[in-house]
């Protein structure tokens, strides 16, 4: 039996060019799409893409294919909104967990249009920079920074995450300003308790530099305050330092061999069974939200 997830993954990875753009847009490690696609190939008895390591094209079957894929995702996607008709009214209390500063940043400036877009619901929001137990906490949906790890929750990737390295010009002054990878050895840096190393992009691939630093904290809002007080070089999102980069209170720091990785914001939610229609909204409404920003 054809699997619908599978022709998905075979929609996005040839509109994506790659596999690996196609787990990242639908939110599943690499080596899960290639599985996925295998097993769609095995069940057509038939070679549907030709594959390298960096770019995907479809095979004569796959060309022929492809439109009937399609034809059965878009029948799929219509059925759905026949029986979501109604989920403008969707009602009862939403529950969202977030770190600090993405709910702060994030989430609250949005809520106001959503609640008045869909005046039955009530939304409570819960600020925790640990990774909660949704289920058992009764938590409808989770706003996530990084990739999620837990394999029984569904991650939805929702907007890119760019990160760099910030500190306060007082700090500058006293310290100097670093300009290459290696000069982070010799600055103060602004980690999570334990960190020893960052890891950075450099000519295509990964490396890690190690770092140290006299101040360490679990909080993002902690370290951006210890940064913008002069204690050192703060990693951050993009959007969490803007406010204090326009003021003059951070500069970034940008680096002339290496690039701090970008993270993604994510939905995560227990189960992709039955989604509830105020789950969907939220991310709808989020979604567009972000695209704004």
């Amino acid at each position: 039996m054809i699997n619908l997830g599978d022709l998905r993954i075979l929609l996005e990875a040839v509109q994506a060019g790659s596999l690996a753009a196609a787990a990242r847009r639908i939110g599943i490690p690499p080596m899960a799409a290639s599985r996925r696609l295998a097993a769609l190939e095995t069940e057509l008895g038939v070679r549907l893409v030709h594959r390298t390591t960096r770019s995907l094209s479809l095979t004569p079957e796959g060309e022929a294919y492809f439109p009937h894929a399609q034809a059965m995702l878009d029948e799929d996607a219509s059925g759905r909104d026949a029986i979501r008709a109604d989920e403008g009214a969707a009602s009862g209390l939403l529950r969202i967990t977030a770190s600090a500063p993405v709910g702060r940043k994030i989430v609250t400036p949005m809520l106001s249009r959503f609640l008045r877009d869909h005046p039955a619901l009530r939304v409570e929001l819960i600020l925790n920079d640990g990774l909660l137990d949704l289920a058992a906490l009764g938590i409808d949906l989770a706003l996530r920074i990084a990739t999620p790890r837990d394999s029984t929750l569904i991650a939805r990737r929702l907007a890119d995450n760019p990160r760099g390295l910030y500190a306060s010009p007082a700090y500058l002054s006293a310290h100097g300003t670093p300009r290459a990878l290696a000069n982070l050895v010799s600055h103060q840096c602004l980690a999570r308790p334990g960190d020893t190393h960052w890891g950075f992009e450099r000519s295509g691939g990964f490396v890690r530099q190690r770092i140290g630093g006299r101040f360490s904290t679990d909080s993002v809002d902690a370290m951006r305050e210890a940064s913008v007080e002069g204690l050192g070089i703060a990693r951050l999102s993009a959007w969490y330092a803007a406010e204090d980069v326009a003021s003059g209170r951070l500069v970034p720091l940008p680096l002339s061999d290496a690039d701090v990785p970008a993270q993604a914001i994510w939905a995560v939610y227990p189960t992709a069974r039955l989604v509830p229609p105020k789950v969907r909204l939220f991310i709808t409404a989020m979604q567009a939200h972000l695209r704004a920003r």
